[in-house]
Formats: C-alpha cells, structure tokens, sequence
C-alpha cells in the first residue's frame, strides 16, 4: 500500500481490562491490518500513574485512509474508556523548525540525518539570535532567520522576540521545535505555545555544573561520567519530562577540550534519537515522565 495508508495510533487512558481486545477488534473489523503494536501499563512503584499507553503502526483500507475517519471509527471505543486518542498519517512528513545559537554540533548533525535521508521530516526553516550558521543553513538551502535579542536580554525584547518565532511556527505550520543548543531561557507563555512539541537538548550527570563551561567545570573536578538528556521544554527549566540520555565514562587522561568534544557527540546521538522518536510518534507523555517505544 502507499505511505499514506499506513497510520499510527497512539493513546492513554486508566489501565483496564480490555483495551488491547478493543482496539485491535476494531481496527480488524474495520479491514485495518496491524503491523506492529506495543502497550504498557504504569502500574507499579510509588509513583506509578495508572495509564495504560499503546502505539499500533497499521494500514488502512482506501476508504478509510484519512486521520478524521479513523478518528470518527473509534468515537464509541474512546468514549467508552475514556481514551486520549491521536492517529499520525505515515504519509505526512513532520515539519521541524531548527533553533540554534552558537554551538552548531547538533544543528550540523541533524541538517545530515536529514539530507542523507535517515530523518524523514520536512525543515523549513533555521532560527537563530546569532548569524553564525547563516552559511550552514544557505548550504542545505533552509532558510534561515536571524532574530537577535538587540541591545541585551530583557524580558520584553525577549518576549518580542518570541513573538516573531511564534508567527514563524503558525505561518511554516511547524509541527516540533528543536532547540539545537538555543541559548536561551524561554518564557512561560511561549512554553505553553510549545507545550508538548518542543525537544530540547543540555549536559546531564552534570547537575553541580551549571552556567557557561559545564565540561570544563567538570574537568577541574574529575568527574568520571559526563552524558545528555534530551528532553520536552516546559517552563520548569530543564525539568521537562526526559525521551532520551545516554553517557561515556571519561578519565583523567583527557583534557577540558576532550571532555567538551565526547560531551557533544553524546549531545548529537541523544538529539537525533529524541527527535526521531517523536516524529515516529513513539513518545506519550506519562505525567513528569514519558513512555518511548522503541
């Protein structure tokens, strides 16, 4: 069948019995075929939170290849276990908008992964509040918009400044923000417009070093694990819920510059893995966590 058959199904609701019958029922009944399905049900430990989640990755028969028919197909199941249903057509591409200030690591990573065809987005469009990456940018033929916060970093040129991005978001009709090592505290109302579709990337296992130079405060200190966490922006300064961390033992044998070159590579790896999982509709948020199939 063509991509734009094929569909992913993602929900939530209060674990109960039945569910995975339901929706598999119905989806069969309706000529669906499913091609991979995964579930899981956060019911244990102290902090559980008593949602059952489940992503189905099908093919829809031709006549009912549209996401608002489908979405009508289960209005009863929905209704009946009070679900949070959302259904992703294979055959549209995200669109991604790209935030950066001066550490271009991340941004240089995806921009690849992206034209060697092992990201499948679309990316109209680079934001910046330096013009460092213009160039970057102009190569891979993105267009790139230099927004700088002029005369200083008060709230109100801040804000003014956000404004410009959320008319850019609206007119691009961006799906995800990726903020690419954007140096820039985000204010509560643009987090709230960002709420849920916005993937940020910092040093983890860091926690004692924070400000300009992490790497190299954690040189001085010999730390021994340095790593990244890819994570949802929420205006709780990186506290939002993690998709993705990975890290490298390091040693007294390297420098503050080794540190800060195996610290962006990791940067790089858990990026691209966040970002890939989300526009693979692969990440449900669970409260302050999320759940990722892989």
């Amino acid at each position: 069948m063509a991509p734009d058959h094929q569909f992913v199904l993602t929900l939530s609701c209060r674990d109960t019995k039945g569910i995975v019958h339901a929706v598999a029922g119905l989806l069969y009944q309706a000529g669906c075929n499913i091609i991979d399905s995964q579930q899981f049900g956060d019911l244990e430990g102290e902090h559980a939170t008593g949602l059952f989640f489940m992503r189905v990755h099908f093919q829809a028969p031709p006549q009912l290849a549209q996401a608002e028919t489908l979405s009508t197909l289960f209005q009863h199941t929905r209704q009946q276990f009070g679900m949070q249903v959302h259904f992703h057509a294979l055959g549209v591409r995200p669109r991604l908008l790209l935030m950066v200030s001066q550490h271009g690591h991340c941004l240089n990573d995806l921009l690849f992964r992206w034209k060697s065809g092992n990201l499948g987005v679309d990316i109209p469009a680079i934001v910046s509040n330096h013009s460092t990456y213009r160039g970057l940018a102009e190569s891979y033929g993105i267009p790139f918009h230099h927004l700088p916060l002029a005369g200083g970093s008060s709230a109100e040129l801040k804000r003014a400044q956000e404004l410009q991005v959320e008319a850019l978001i609206e007119r691009e009709r961006i799906d995800l923000v990726v903020l690419a090592r954007y140096m820039q505290i985000l204010s509560e109302p643009f987090c709230q417009v960002l709420a849920g579709r916005a993937i940020n990337i910092h040093h983890s296992f860091l926690p004692s070093f924070k400000g300009g130079r992490p790497y190299h405060q954690a040189h001085a200190r010999g730390v021994k694990l340095i790593g990244a966490t890819a994570h949802y922006v929420t205006a709780d300064l990186d506290e939002g819920p993690i998709i993705e961390q990975d890290v490298q033992r390091v040693d007294h044998t390297l420098s503050a510059e080794d540190f800060t070159a195996v610290g962006r590579d990791i940067e790089c790896m858990v990026l691209a893995r966040a970002v890939r999982w989300h526009v693979e509709h692969r990440v449900l948020v669970n409260g302050h966590k999320c759940v990722v199939f892989r």
